[in-house]
């Protein structure tokens, strides 16, 4: 049996025969009390993020907007701290909170909207990010920010959207330099994964998969890179081949 797990060796040991590294890895993860937080948790893709979570045994605190406002720094430090003490540590951050999609002429676009797309999705990344580090650092856990294909088009009618997308997407690389090597940070840039019927057609058409995903498609990304242990400052784009058809897009 191992001495700290009680476990037979044999299921304890990666390299032991028969037992393959993931599978070790899958099996200590059962047994640990791995914790996770993600903001915008109360949402659709949050919350398919959450629930799949749960279901690999992850002790997850799903927050929402009642839950705090991440557009300040305050906001964000009191949800880390309510977190970590309801979960007693940090083994996985998600931040999937965000504002601001809605689709506006340049010229009608105010000041309001950039607070609202630049806050949670910009700042608030930033701010909870930077709380949560040393949590993170002692568990030698993860970031995963839930980015978005907007990122990397340049949408006219979504202009804030898109620039604070792009700001989350290079704080995903700015965190892995800043908190390698104890923590790994990751990103994911779902394509469109929820759409009104009527668009449904077009909008899969936009894919060389002939069809929208999912939010469960983007809970999957999340569960992955959770765990691959060598994945760290890139981004796992879940749009069904949306960004390769780009150039043959309408802009929204």
């Amino acid at each position: 049996m191992g001495a700290a797990t009680g476990i037979p060796e044999s299921e304890s040991t990666p390299y032991a025969s028969g037992t393959s590294p993931y599978a070790s890895k899958q099996l200590l993860t059962v047994l640990a009390a791995v914790r996770a937080l993600i903001t915008g948790g109360t949402g659709r893709v949050g919350s398919a993020i959450a629930d799949r979570l749960r279901a690999e045994g992850w002790d997850v605190v799903a927050a929402g907007r009642a839950d705090g406002d991440l557009s300040t720094a305050a906001g964000a430090q009191t949800l880390v701290g309510a977190a970590l003490e309801r979960l007693g540590g940090l083994d996985l951050l998600v931040n999937a909170a965000g504002e601001g999609f809605i689709p506006r002429p340049l010229d009608e676009v105010q000041e309001s909207d950039w607070d609202a797309a630049l806050g949670a999705t910009a700042k608030g990344s930033f701010f909870v990010t930077q709380a949560a580090a040393p949590a993170l650092r002692e568990a030698r856990g993860v970031v995963v920010m839930i980015e978005d294909v907007a990122a990397y088009q340049p949408w006219p009618s979504f202009a804030a959207h898109c620039a604070a997308k792009a700001a989350q997407a290079m704080l995903t690389r700015v965190f892995a330099r800043a908190l390698a090597p104890e923590v790994r940070v990751c990103g994911v840039a779902p394509g469109t994964v929820a759409v009104e019927p009527e668009q449904l057609e077009r909008r899969a058409a936009e894919t060389l998969l002939g069809r929208i995903g999912s939010p469960a498609d983007v809970a999957d990304a999340v569960a992955y890179l959770a765990r691959a242990d060598f994945v760290t400052g890139t981004t796992l784009v879940v749009d069904g081949g949306r960004l390769l058809q780009s150039m043959r897009l309408t802009p929204p």
